[in-house]
């Protein structure tokens, strides 16, 4: 689509969006059906495209993490819509009685998303549920560095829903510019802090609101009498899904000083639990290109050569070799996970949020200065703790600040519908998700329903001794 086409695209949603303020409930559900029918009938078509982007990535994976996740969420979404849709009546005070007042949901009009890479198909169309069950018109931006996905998805939407109703842009990173600075009445970014504070000020320009889901360096923290064990296992899964590529990974861990090598030898063994070898193995994603995956290799020599001790994690012995052929192209781009012990915070992979499968472990005396370290930081978009006090849990949830928590795992909170989604600070504002999205993505309108017995004229002018005497005796109502 050229700029031209895309402005059109968008000045259609808009006018159909004026013309039907109120999207009916039977149409919203109807829209969600489409979208389910979508993933039910063409999941293995998309998930095959997302292989095919990523060079190497099970179709497993994202028939979990993409698919499932959506399709749960739709289930959510359409068995609790009507209740959603219905407007909330409010008590009136006493003052203003005997007038009737409520709120009313309702549509805030074009909903514009722009998705990235990592998860192709869920975040793109995960704030699409939430906007579509609010009665809205969506137009999506997906990823150009997942090219068949943004193909598929572009498609697939054309084929079930009309341009006014949802439409799907492809390009690069000027359409994305392009599209930040249309006047959506809401817009929704996922990416990196740095894009997000380019997307929110084009945004500004147009008084336009938004929802930015920008990641960060989420801090797993091990508290002295946990299961080592069971922690090490749940931080590799949570940083290993999809190599690490997920903004709700596990960044760094802190765990007491002393406990390095219980900890290494307990990641090590849930490494070979979970992928017994890397190169050639379907169930371990590649880094999405090669760019990405020189970033994480220099990351690695800089920590290397400033002295950090940096550990890889080795095949099973016994395991598989890759054969020549046949696997895809992003074989060599699976890249084997990583642990790193003395990292210092001027090195670049604690500064940038990491996006892949190295972890730096920091060492920590009380768990006051692992708490200090994270509040000395941004705040990240996700916590995770592990441990069996619940005092010590409750203490660090009351003492940190974070999109979101997991106590004993990582990621299993983003996977609950009724609890929102977002982050805070640099790692974003806005939150969606199950009803969260769905107020996210409406207009909550004060209704307020004036009765003929209501006698706020006796406070209209010409002020004097009548007004007086019924400000003393609403003083006294209050």
């Amino acid at each position: 689509m050229t700029p031209h086409d895309i402005r059109q695209c968008f000045e259609l949603q808009r006018h159909a969006s004026r013309a039907q303020p109120d999207v009916p409930l039977t149409l919203r559900r109807e829209r969600l059906l489409r979208l389910r029918k979508l993933l039910d009938e063409h999941g293995p078509t998309l998930a095959a495209a997302v292989q095919a982007d990523f060079g190497m990535r099970s179709t497993r994976l994202t028939q979990v993490a993409d698919l499932f996740v959506l399709q749960a969420q739709l289930s959510h979404t359409l068995r609790r819509l009507a209740r959603w849709s219905r407007r909330t009546k409010v008590c009136t005070p006493p003052l203003l009685q005997p007038a009737r007042a409520w709120i009313e949901r309702q549509p805030l009009g074009v909903v514009g998303v722009i998705s990235p890479w990592n998860y192709p198909v869920q975040l793109a169309l995960a704030p699409v549920i939430g906007a579509l069950a609010a009665g809205n018109r969506v137009m999506l931006k997906p990823s150009e560095l997942t090219p068949h996905t943004s193909a598929q998805l572009a498609a697939l939407v054309a084929q079930f829903f009309a341009p006014d109703e949802f439409c799907v842009v492809q390009g690069d990173a000027a359409t994305a510019a392009l599209i930040a600075s249309l006047p959506f009445d809401h817009l929704v970014f996922t990416g990196s802090t740095a894009v997000g504070r380019k997307v929110a000020q084009a945004a500004a320009a147009n008084l336009t609101p938004t929802t930015l889901e920008l990641g960060g360096k989420s801090p797993a923290i091990i508290d002295a009498d946990c299961d080592m064990q069971d922690a090490a296992l749940k931080i590799a899964h949570g940083k290993l899904l999809n190599a690490g590529q997920t903004c709700i990974a596990p960044d760094y861990v802190l765990l007491p000083r002393g406990s390095e090598a219980a900890f290494a030898d307990a990641y090590r063994a849930a490494v070979a639990r979970l992928y017994p070898y890397f190169e050639g193995n379907p169930d371990y994603a590649a880094i999405i290109n090669p760019r990405h995956l020189a970033r994480l290799r220099t990351m690695l020599q800089q920590a290397q050569t400033q002295g950090a001790e940096v550990l890889v994690m080795q095949p099973v012995p016994g395991s598989p070799s890759p054969p020549p052929q046949g696997l895809g192209d992003g074989v060599g781009r699976q890249m084997a996970p990583v642990l790193v012990f003395g990292a210092a915070q001027g090195m670049q992979l604690m500064q940038e949020e990491i996006f892949g499968p190295v972890l730096p472990v920091l060492s920590y005396e009380r768990l006051d200065d692992a708490i200090a370290h994270i509040n000395a930081h941004p705040r990240p978009l996700a916590l995770y703790w592990f441990g069996r006090s619940e005092a010590v849990q409750d203490d660090v949830l009351r003492r940190t600040v974070s999109g979101g928590v997991s106590v004993n795992d990582t990621l299993m909170h983003v996977a609950h519908d009724n609890l929102p989604f977002g982050g805070v600070g640099d790692s974003g504002w806005g939150a969606y998700h199950g009803e969260a999205g769905f107020l996210r993505f409406s207009h909550q309108k004060s209704v307020l329903v004036q009765s003929r017995w209501f006698l706020g004229h006796l406070l209209y002018p010409p002020y004097g001794a009548r007004f007086d005497k019924v400000m003393a005796l609403m003083r006294r109502l209050l």
